[in-house]
């Protein structure tokens, strides 16, 4: 397995999600990330409905180790120091103010380390009137414009995963490596800061973009109508999506497939704008179409005949798909706590190899021994 970041070291200071899933990142590079909790308690996701261990800190913490530190105290704040000074990269995602209160403020530890990467993830950023705000994934996929564009104004409630929170991590992720970059040929560090809010507006790019340039306020269903995606129900219960797109080949695929190539007679179905002009009414008809054969079925009528498609999966299914299973998306590693950890490896290839080893999240403190004296090496895996 490639490790295109061996040898860089990462104190992370991080809890819930944020700060460790851009630890996280690196680690999965090759990165050694070493994670300061805490004791007795540290991160707090540790304890979500699970004894120190919850699925939520295994999320974000795999292939690192962990010691506990508390800063406040002297010694502690002293082999701190010790960890700092060798170290390339510190990551922390306190509210602004706190780190200094933790003697990990970044003046404090640029003094002991000129080459020090210093990335600081914040809600709202480190200054301005929402400053020192409380700030969560759905607050900051609210502000962002973006939240909007998920709920259903049907049936509003909050859905999904934490997206505000895993991008924050990407973008984090993101700004270090264009850091280090920099550092390799200027030898000194920099503060990376990235908040929740400034990354998901970012992320809601297109949305704004069409403001910018059209005028148009976008709502849950301007990209579904334009890309001409549906997902419909088959007879067996489950679910299939569709995603048309405007090349008419797909069309004229899909028609075959349904047995119905008088569909698009219909002047309202006839063309893309009139598709997605009529977006309603054909979901009416394509979903008493699709009701009639189990999605099996409507897979392999529409792999026949090369139309985009999926089905749509529940997490249980996919570890069981063909396609999932040659790339070898799910691996294993002994587990200190469970026995065994399974988890998603990391997407990127390096000269086609897939990193297909991993280590376990730590458990709280696992590694206090190795690093009573200095930054010891990893051990081979």
């Amino acid at each position: 397995m490639a490790q295109v970041l061996k040898d860089i070291k990462v104190v992370e200071h991080g809890t819930f999600i944020t700060g460790p899933f851009a630890g996280m990142m690196l680690a999965d590079q090759g990165a050694d990330v070493l994670k300061i909790e805490l004791p007795g308690t540290g991160d707090p996701f540790r304890a979500y409905r699970a004894e120190l261990y919850s699925p939520h800190f295994q999320s974000c913490n795999r292939n690192k180790r962990s010691i506990t530190l508390d800063t406040k105290n002297a010694d502690d704040l002293k082999r701190f120091d010790e960890l700092i000074a060798q170290a390339d990269i510190y990551i922390q995602n306190f509210r602004p103010g706190v780190a200094e209160k933790l003697g990990a403020g970044v003046e404090r530890l640029r003094k002991i380390n000129p080459r020090l990467i210093y990335c600081a993830i914040s809600g709202f950023g480190p200054d301005g009137p929402y400053r020192d705000r409380p700030s969560y994934d759905s607050v900051a996929q609210a502000y962002s414009g973006f939240l909007g564009l998920l709920v259903n104004p049907n049936d509003p409630r909050v859905v999904g995963p934490a997206l505000a929170d895993m991008m924050t991590g990407f973008y984090s992720a993101y700004g270090i490596l264009g850091a280090l970059h920099e550092r390799n040929r200027t030898g000194q560090g920099r503060l990376v800061e990235v908040s929740m809010i400034e990354a998901m507006t970012h992320f809601n790019l297109d949305a704004f973009t069409h403001l910018f340039t059209i005028g148009q306020v976008v709502d849950p269903f301007s990209r579904a109508r334009v890309s001409q995606s549906y997902v419909l129900e088959c007879a067996d219960g489950k679910w299939i999506a569709l995603h048309m797109s405007s090349p008419p080949k797909f069309w004229e695929g899909l028609a075959k497939a349904m047995e119905r190539a008088d569909i698009f007679e219909d002047p309202r179905f006839a063309t893309r704008e009139a598709r997605i002009d009529n977006q309603e009414a054909l979901i009416a008809v394509l979903q008493e179409i699709f009701r009639k054969r189990s999605r099996t079925e409507w897979c392999n009528r529409l792999a026949a005949l090369d139309v985009p498609h999926a089905p749509m999966y529940t997490s249980a299914e996919v570890p069981e798909d063909p396609q999932i299973k040659h790339l070898q998306m799910f691996v294993e590693a002994p587990s200190p706590a469970q026995g065994t950890f399974r988890t998603v490896r990391s997407p990127v290839s390096f000269d086609g190899q897939r990193p297909l080893k991993v280590t376990a999240p730590p458990l709280l403190g696992q590694h206090n021994a190795d690093f009573k004296h200095g930054w010891p090496p990893r051990p081979e895996s």
